[in-house]
């Protein structure tokens, strides 16, 4: 290993949240059909694990079908698969690394990703990439799995974080959709009538990282990051300083008491319910708000992270792409190889997208302007949404991972010190300066073990 595995030890990474996502292109089509590489797979035989994190649904239904359909081509091949809830995996590979008990290939998160490189624990999957096609793949996605000039990493899906607002609201009170901070707060402050509607719920639960996330909104809107370039924490620039106290001041104002311990799942549940004007999220948007409410799917849009000002610059803020690894303990990586380029034959590739649609963007450029693709009524009555979120996708990154792939990246994301810091200035009434100070002395102070 290339480190200790000090740093597999810290808490769960809590990215999942945001999950619960260039050679010649080929036309959508894997290029497996052809040549060596078709006679190579013809010859495939042996045993495989496959761990995934889809645990339910039509997605879990895919892989199943996508394992029996490679196996039925390749009769010489068994694929065993064994399913985990994100914190799960997390747990599973970091023990099962210890042990030698981890799979062939898995699904990934790209914090996981970065830590399972500083572990040496998978192997590099170019020539997946360039069979698919590296020039149909979103350049960022790439760099997030990437490590001297080698890729270990292959995106699945993706989806971005975008502002979800109710248009019949807005609409309502003749107000225009926010593109700016100051113009969301005045907005948000209108539109608040609790306890039937709140402008914005403003999370702060421990043991989440969504108040790291709505920061991270507002400093990357300002052309900064919450971790710079040299590897540090960044709490107390101005942008930051004003950031914590936007968050602040709009939970004092419009917020429901409650968001102070609010995780992923109450923040999220407000909107599907009706219950709040504005929220921050991905395309799983769309179907939460079915579920709970679907007279309400009528009602609702996405706009992009708004701006200090409406003449700044576009910046990217948060991508989340959702990833394939192979494993360095595999006995056939060229199973596991074959098995992962087998996900992105289109037609397959498309059901799989629709299985979430418009939560799931495509990894391949190609396939997001595919008319069999377009064609489905949820992106169709999405239009708009689709194309602020695909816009978003092709600008962001993970946070913290602005610059690269970095165990940092998993430090500020996982340690509730950012959320803990709002606490302490809303519960304790700590000056912003003083608790950002601290927070990113304490950030810092981890950030060194890991290095």
């Amino acid at each position: 290993m290339r480190r200790k595995m000090t740093m597999m030890m810290f808490a769960f990474v809590m990215a999942f949240s945001a999950a619960c996502g260039n050679g010649g292109g080929n036309g959508g089509e894997s290029s497996n059909a052809s040549g060596d590489h078709a006679e190579a797979e013809q010859e495939l035989k042996g045993e495989i694990v496959l761990w995934h994190s889809f645990t339910q649904g039509p997605r879990n239904d895919f892989m199943k079908k996508a394992a029996d359909e490679f196996m039925a081509a390749h009769p010489g091949v068994k694929i065993t698969i064994e399913t985990f809830a994100w914190a799960e995996f997390y747990t599973k590979w970091t023990t099962g690394l210890l042990s030698g008990q981890v799979p062939d290939v898995s699904t990934a998160l790209p914090n996981h990703v970065v830590e399972m490189l500083d572990a040496d624990a998978i192997i590099p999957i170019d020539d997946v990439i360039d069979n698919i096609g590296r020039d149909r793949f979103y350049e960022a996605p790439l760099k997030e799995g990437s490590m001297d000039g080698k890729s270990y990493s292959i995106p699945l899906y993706s989806h971005a974080q975008v502002m979800w607002y109710r248009k019949d609201l807005l609409e309502k009170a003749g107000l225009e959709v926010p593109k700016t901070w100051a113009e969301l707060k005045e907005a948000a402050v209108k539109l608040s009538s609790p306890p039937d509607v709140y402008g914005m719920s403003v999370p702060m639960g421990i043991g989440d990282m969504l108040s790291t996330r709505f920061l991270n909104f507002y400093v990357r809107s300002a052309g900064e990051t919450l971790i710079t370039e040299d590897g540090k924490a960044n709490l107390t620039s101005q942008a930051a300083i004003d950031g914590i106290k936007y968050w602040t001041d709009l939970y004092k104002a419009v917020s429901p008491t409650g968001a102070l311990n609010f995780k992923t799942l109450d923040q999220s549940t407000l909107f599907y319910q009706g219950k709040t004007a504005f929220d921050f999220n991905s395309g799983f948007h769309i179907g939460g708000v079915e579920t709970n409410s679907p007279a309400l799917l009528d009602h609702i849009d996405a706009a992009p992270i708004p701006k200090v000002n409406a003449s700044d610059p576009d910046q990217g803020i948060e991508t989340s792409n959702i990833p394939m690894v192979v494993w360095k303990e595999s006995k056939h990586p060229e199973i596991a190889k074959a098995f992962v380029e087998s996900l992105y034959e289109k037609e397959e590739y498309i059901k799989f997208l629709h299985s979430v649609p418009a939560g799931m963007l495509p990894a391949l450029k190609d396939i997001a302007e595919e008319p069999a693709y377009l064609a489905d009524p949820t992106i169709e009555k999405f239009g708009n949404a689709v194309k602020i979120i695909g816009e978003a996708v092709d600008k962001g990154t993970a946070i913290g991972m602005e610059n690269g792939p970095t165990l940092q990246s998993g430090i500020i994301t996982s340690q509730s010190i950012i959320e803990t810091m709002f606490q302490d200035i809303v519960l304790k009434n700590e000056k912003v300066e003083e608790a950002a100070a601290r927070g990113e002395k304490q950030l810092n102070d981890l950030f060194r073990v890991a290095q």
